[in-house]
């Protein structure tokens, strides 16, 4: 004989006592998140609102009273605009090369710091030391002393009058970048190898695979997920390059060290150009976010974890 459970008033009542009881207790809990997702909506999210809302409006700030709503013209204009190809073009291979050069170095210094030697904490601290120095400093001090035609370390080890900054402007660009960023990869990566279980290792050892075999077959399928996340974090960053373009090249010659957030900086702050500046700006956000999140549905997918982005 089945038994069948009766709801009484008295029960109903108790259950909604309970479940007001569990969300004022998660209201208590979020409170306290309260300001600071405040701050974070007034930092980020009302200037993108009213920069997406300038980039509708026609307004040069060297003409009062210029200002009126155009609709889509400028994102119209952006688009035809070769200048802001050919920044675009340089934004991409900038990030791409830079990426992949600081990975394979980071990944190279990471085996190495993997290994115990003596002296490998001093090696460490010092091959950490270019991503503590700050973006500014650190585009001048390779301006100054690496690149200068004259008193440039180019210039003694080579023995060449080359001005390096006006010849190869974006391969100079890209050195700097590179040795700013190739600590954060090796960090990334050095601390995958420090997970890896030993006793795989020493299984393999056993088992008569040589060094690149454990490598290729072990060591680098677990710092995949190390790898890919290196990628996404320093494509992020390394896309919004502005310190060095505009400290080591101006973007010169002519445009040919020129990306994006140095040619948005161009028409915003010497163009005077608010409408179009904001369209470029809202384009790049959107590009940025398209490749974001192709990125993390890579890496969510490859890390396995459930209920990732959908």
């Amino acid at each position: 004989m089945s038994t069948l459970s009766v709801s009484t008033p008295t029960s109903q009542t108790h259950a909604k006592v309970e479940e007001k009881r569990g969300l004022s207790t998660a209201a208590k809990r979020r409170l306290p998140l309260l300001p600071a997702l405040i701050f974070v909506i007034a930092v980020t999210q009302l200037p993108f609102l009213l920069t997406v809302f300038y980039s509708f409006q026609s307004w040069n700030l060297v003409r009062p009273g210029s200002r009126h709503f155009v609709g889509l013209d400028n994102y119209i204009d952006v688009f035809s605009d070769t200048t802001f190809l050919v920044a675009l073009l340089n934004t991409v291979l900038l990030t791409v090369v830079c990426v992949f050069v600081a990975l394979l170095l980071g990944l190279g210094l990471a085996i190495l710091l993997d290994r115990k030697f003596l002296g490998r904490g001093v090696v460490r601290t010092l091959l950490i030391t270019p991503f503590l120095i700050l973006p500014a400093a650190g585009a001048l001090l390779w301006k100054t002393t690496m690149f200068d035609p004259t008193y440039g370390l180019l210039h003694f080890v080579f023995g060449t009058d080359t001005d390096w900054l006006s010849e190869f402007p974006l391969a100079s660009v890209m050195a700097q970048i590179v040795w700013q960023w190739t600590p954060f990869m090796m960090l990334l990566i050095l601390a995958g190898l420090q997970s890896q279980a030993k006793d795989v290792l020493e299984a393999a050892n056993v088992d008569g695979a040589g060094r690149w075999r454990t490598f290729v077959s072990i060591t680098l399928p677990h710092l995949s997920r190390f790898l890919q996340l290196a990628t996404l974090l320093g494509a992020i960053y390394i896309v919004n390059s502005f310190d060095a373009i505009f400290l080591m090249t101006q973007g010169g010659p002519g445009t040919a060290s020129t990306n994006l957030p140095y040619y948005i900086y161009q028409r915003a702050f010497e163009g005077f150009d608010v409408g179009q500046s904001s369209a470029m700006g809202v384009i790049v956000v959107i590009l940025t976010m398209i490749v974001a999140t192709f990125a993390l549905r890579l890496m969510f997918r490859t890390f396995s974890v459930s209920g990732g982005i959908k």
